[in-house]
């Protein structure tokens, strides 16, 4: 296979898992995305659809890592979306708990983490990490205008990142009326 199907496939998996996670997002009952994280819709029913979203992602995002290494200009970046993708991959295959009481009728927090939960949580920790770090890593690899690009992703990346886990805790959020959203979680 050459290197433009598998550089193409960069460009799919990003829309695919967005699209997933917004129409999955709309239409699940209790679902709230600026209280609950992304994850947390692979719970209860239709989980199937999101859990492989992470997988058909994750497979594109392995994909477009081998079309970059393949290309010799960036192995870091190679290396760092291919960690991405993998990161993609671990949340998919390891279920997340169930966090900030849902699935509605779960408590705020559970008891104890879950291996799998815990799981869930470290790969795609290390996956946000990685696709921040591939975009400051890839920002000189292209024009200008690719560059302000890169940057302004890792940027706005890392922190909606930070934010998806503060902003529900400084009270951004009411658990009392939980509205369906189909933005980012």
């Amino acid at each position: 296979m050459g290197n433009q199907p598998l550089l193409t496939c960069g460009v799919a998996a990003g829309p695919l898992f967005t699209a997933a996670y917004a129409l999955l997002g709309a239409v699940r009952p209790g679902y709230n995305s600026r209280r609950y994280p992304v994850s947390s819709l692979t719970l209860g029913p239709g989980g199937r659809t999101q859990t492989a979203a992470f997988l058909a992602s994750g497979l594109l995002s392995l994909a477009f890592a081998v079309g970059l290494w393949r290309t010799g200009s960036a192995p870091w970046g190679a290396l760092l979306v291919g960690a991405w993708g993998a990161g993609l991959l671990g949340a998919g295959a390891f279920r997340t708990d169930p966090v900030r009481g849902y699935p509605p009728g779960t408590p705020d927090q559970p008891r104890r983490p879950t291996p799998a939960g815990t799981l869930h949580d470290l790969l795609s920790l290390a996956g946000f990490l990685a696709l921040t770090a591939a975009c400051f890593t890839l920002a000189p690899s292209g024009p200008p205008a690719w560059t302000v690009y890169s940057i302004a992703s890792g940027v706005l990346f890392a922190t909606t990142t930070a934010l998806s886990e503060h902003l529900p805790h400084l009270g951004g959020c009411s658990s009392e009326s939980p509205s369906p959203s189909a933005g980012p979680g």
